[in-house]
């Protein structure tokens, strides 16, 4: 087969979230031998050369610059005279348009797979030059749902009410743009379940996001210092900054004065000034690292305080692949199919993070047993290869139904 990949970045190097989830499907696609054409937004965040993906056999990576960066007047404007919330109108490119456009009408491909709420608008684009041709959209988050979370969090009453300006601005948009797609990969079940509340037609399937393993395998000469968490993530994703923050707060204080032998370890794409700033009391601040495998073995205990967001989180399944014992709140390991206690420690008060924290320092969790199952759950549900097979049957199923 030849797949199209839209996405609204180039999905390259796959440091984070997102770049990981679209990049292993790419490579995996190509790997059980089919075509894939990957035509990406090129934005100055995550600007790349057209040649990132030539270590793909089968991968043709075409980029169109794409300016995505905060303007406050077009965001002003947005607020005041948008049809699209601001969120996905960044998105919105001509150039990117006529690509695509081009691309339908001088190329054969046998489905086309929109990465995400961001660059849905295009699905239009498509319909009207390849009406009779799939489209897939792999929906990486409920958007609105993440944004409607920060806005009931947001003390700061101006900034409230924009982000509940752009919650329902995104609500509308998906509403109206997701069910347009012939089918929808949802990448929980929760979220499954909140696309088709929204009117997303059948099929709507779970397709979880999934681990190379390749690039997760366990190096026996790194041995993780004792008495350690770590922490990490992009922290210019504002769900992961606003954990790392309230974790900062709410936990780290009362977690230091009882254990002060207890190191705090933060890793992270971006981080910002204040927290690189962060000297004393046992907290590390490392900033982007080159290789999160191996960050991840150098320490014992993960931490994932996340409070809001959607979708799933990609560095839980990570870590889990490399066998670490991963503390989280509920939300964080949503749409992942672990067990309190069994293969993750769940937890949401601070006082339940604390209780947590002060078992593993005093040696009473079992933290070797719970990263062991973390790592056989991996390789049951989570293996690459496996979600790569789920997309290939999906799209087989869209031509034999004749969409």
């Amino acid at each position: 087969m030849h797949i199209l990949q839209l996405c609204p970045r180039v999905p390259f190097p796959p440091h984070d979230g997102g770049a990981i989830a679209m990049y292993d499907v790419a490579a995996g696609l190509a790997r059980a031998g089919h075509q894939v054409t990957v035509l990406a937004a090129n934005t100055p965040k995550h600007q790349q050369s057209a040649e990132v993906l030539s270590h793909l056999p089968r991968v043709r990576l075409l980029t169109v610059p794409v300016d995505t960066r905060l303007n406050p007047v077009k965001a002003l404007k947005n607020l005041f005279l948008g049809n699209l919330p601001y969120n996905v109108e960044r998105f919105v490119s001509q150039q990117m348009v006529a690509e695509l456009t081009q691309l339908l009408r001088t190329e054969r491909f046998d489905v086309v797979q929109v990465e995400g709420t961001f660059v849905a608008w295009y699905v239009d684009v498509i319909r009207a030059e390849a009406p009779n041709l799939p489209v897939v959209l792999r929906a990486h988050n409920v958007e609105h749902t993440i944004w409607k979370m920060l806005a009931e969090r947001e003390r700061n009453p101006i900034k409230a009410v924009y982000l509940h300006h752009l919650a329902n601005g995104l609500k509308r948009f998906e509403e109206k743009y997701l069910p347009r797609f012939n089918a929808v990969a949802a990448i929980t079940a929760p979220d499954q379940r909140r696309l088709r509340a929204m009117g997303c037609p059948e099929p709507v399937v779970f397709v979880p996001a999934g681990v190379d393993l390749s690039r997760f395998q366990i190096d026996s000469a790194i041995q993780p210092k004792p008495k350690t968490l770590f922490m990490i993530g992009s922290l210019n994703w504002l769900p992961n900054l606003e954990g790392f923050d309230w974790f900062l707060t709410n936990v780290w204080p009362y977690v230091h004065e009882r254990m002060p032998e207890l190191e705090l370890h933060i890793a992270g794409k971006d981080t910002p000034e204040r927290i690189m700033r962060l000297k004393g009391g046992n907290v590390f601040v490392h900033g982007f690292v080159e290789s999160a495998a191996e960050f991840m073995q150098r320490y014992e205990i993960m931490i994932v305080p996340l409070l809001s967001g959607g979708g799933m989180r990609i560095k839980i399944i990570e870590g889990m692949a490399l066998a670490k014992c991963i503390i989280s709140t509920g939300l964080g390991s949503e749409g992942i199919s672990v067990r309190n206690d069994h293969d993750i420690v769940l937890c949401d008060e601070p006082s339940e993070w604390i209780n947590r924290i002060e078992s593993y320092y005093k040696g009473e969790l079992n933290q070797v047993k719970i990263g062991q199952a973390a790592r056989q759950t991996i390789l049951s549900t989570y293996d690459n290869l496996q979600v790569v097979n789920h997309f290939v049957d999906l799209y087989r199923s869209l031509a034999a139904s004749g969409v």
